[in-house]
């Protein structure tokens, strides 16, 4: 399998109003089946999911956890607005937000975006990633997945990578469960975190600090066949179990 792997030059910083898929279309091409991953933060902005830190009245909750992480408390009383579920207060503030996903700071980002303000996720994440998908049907005739990304950490790991936070076109999860390797052994738990995957290669090409790159096309992906059950439950994930037990 040779992928070609292509970040979209010269977008413009984006603003509320702008029409991101048409913009990405100006400057790209696309196949039919194709994978176009947007970093959340754009799409965000476009859609102006937003807010000026003086908006922000920060309630005693947030204070008091400020005052520990050192952060703004107007920035924490954004991310427990953006929160369904605090996980953990501190040395970071690790939370669930509407769509299931699970991040520190429930996504909540002041990089790459005007001094003052904050960006939050898309509520609705899974409905984005189809609303660009069908707008791109719309303006070049072609079908192709799209992918909404976030930068996040992950446990036992220094360092960040690009999670998928949204997907359409495409199932999560790649499913081998059944299959046999290469001595005939039967698989019995490998599912492969596809878009993961794909979000984290869009995340080392788009850059973390000013390259100016939020959308990667990847061509000439292989299909897979699976599920979307990319979070786990709340009853079988051991470590929301073991942080509930220490708060």
């Amino acid at each position: 399998m040779h992928i070609h792997v292509e970040g979209v030059q010269g977008l413009p910083i984006i603003h509320k109003g702008d029409d991101l898929p048409a913009l990405i279309c100006e400057r790209t091409r696309f196949d039919d089946g194709d994978i176009l991953s947007i970093a959340s933060s754009v799409y965000s902005k476009a859609k102006g999911y937003t807010k000026y830190l003086t908006e922000i009245k920060p309630t005693k909750r947030a204070i008091r956890i400020s005052e520990r992480t050192k952060e703004d408390p107007r920035f924490i009383q954004a991310v427990l607005d953006a929160s369904t579920e605090i996980l953990l207060e501190y040395p970071f503030v690790l939370s669930e937000v509407a769509s299931g996903h699970i991040g520190v700071r429930a996504g909540v980002d002041q990089s790459n975006i005007e001094d003052g303000m904050v960006i939050f996720l898309p509520p609705d994440p899974m409905a984005a990633a189809e609303e660009v998908r069908e707008a791109i049907r719309t303006i070049t005739g072609k079908q192709i997945g799209v992918i909404i990304t976030d930068t996040c950490g992950r446990s036992f790991r220094r360092g960040q990578t690009g999670h998928a936070v949204g997907w359409s076109g495409m199932t999560a999860i790649r499913d081998f469960r059944g299959d046999t390797d290469l001595f005939g052994h039967v698989l019995k738990i490998t599912e492969e975190a596809v878009v993961d995957e794909i979000a984290g290669f869009a995340n080392f090409v788009m850059g973390e600090s000013h390259n100016g790159v939020p959308a990667v096309v990847f061509r000439n992906c292989e299909t897979w066949t699976g599920h979307d059950n990319l979070y786990f439950r709340k009853e079988e994930d051991i470590l929301r179990k073991l942080l509930e037990k220490s708060r």
